[in-house]
């Protein structure tokens, strides 16, 4: 059981006195008030100095529905000031992620440091780590009424294109890279696309450009979204909006399948089959890289 404690009360802000015990999506953890506020401007800034509530769970530990793993790193650098990794550490994705979500700017200025300094392989992933592609096209025509005046409409019809990539990956923080760099667009604005099932690391992205004959409106309303791609130098804004505002809208297979191998060539994939046609790679159906 979860208690919630608020900042207003006074028996919770008594209660964080040194030694601190954390239980972090599970794993426990023992730090000190002091370790914990080094970065003030941080959520753990804000959680232990009691600007938002905390939860305890029925231990009276303070639980933090976060990795676990991957908060030993986190609670090492706010210790030392150094981001120690040990070699061929492979989850430096997800680690981004979670030093974003506790907003720790120093650290995540480190893990950019850190992501510069280390060489393509030895950035995260296992050697050997597969990456399995397939891409399909369906073009339907669509029939919609265009509205000239209050009884004035007139029948017209256009063709779109409905594109699907299913990708498979035995390394899952690859998956969650491409989530991060790909996002839809919708007529609620950009949402990230999710794991279909974390436990087969699968990933599947549907998305249908629109055509200039098609009306906004019209889109809308057959529930379309269209497929963006960020620019790597901003996904680490403050949120997915930020993230993804100097992306570019992905209109064909081709340049999905140009972006993927960007993002895929740098993470240290290289190509190991095509088909129908190696010659063509961005005409491909298929498409399997490995991780050299």
């Amino acid at each position: 059981m979860l208690n919630l404690n608020s900042p207003d009360d006074n028996s919770n802000r008594n209660s964080l006195q040194d030694p601190i015990s954390l239980n972090v999506g599970g794993e426990i953890y023992t730090s000190t008030l002091g370790t914990l506020t080094r970065c003030r401007d941080s959520m753990l800034g804000a959680m232990f100095t009691g600007q938002i509530p905390v939860l305890r769970d029925d231990r009276g530990n303070v639980f933090i529905d976060r990795d676990g793993r991957l908060f030993r790193y986190i609670l090492n650098y706010l210790r030392s000031s150094s981001l120690d990794l040990p070699y061929g550490f492979s989850e430096l994705t997800l680690l981004r992620r979670e030093a974003d979500f506790f907003q720790i700017r120093p650290l995540l200025e480190e893990i950019h440091r850190y992501e510069l300094s280390v060489p393509l392989s030895l950035r995260g992933g296992p050697l050997g780590a597969m990456l399995m592609l397939s891409v399909d096209s369906k073009v339907r025509v669509l029939h919609f009424n265009l509205r000239h005046g209050p009884e004035n409409y007139e029948l017209r019809t256009c063709s779109v294109q409905a594109f699907t990539a299913d990708l498979f990956c035995t390394w899952r923080a690859f998956l969650v890279l491409l989530c991060e760099r790909f996002s839809y667009r919708t007529s609620q604005g950009l949402t990230s696309p999710h794991l279909c099932n974390p436990r087969q690391n699968r990933l599947k992205l549907e998305w249908v450009p629109r055509p200039d004959e098609l009306p906004q409106d019209q889109y809308n309303k057959q529930h379309y979204r269209g497929l963006m791609v960020s620019d790597p130098e901003v996904t680490q804004s403050d949120d997915i909006m930020n993230m993804h505002r100097s992306g570019c809208e992905i209109t064909d297979m081709q340049g999905f399948v140009e972006e993927l191998l960007k993002v895929s060539f740098a993470e240290g994939f290289k190509v190991d089959l095509v088909v129908p046609d190696p010659a063509e790679i961005l005409n491909c159906t298929s498409l399997r890289l490995v991780k050299c």
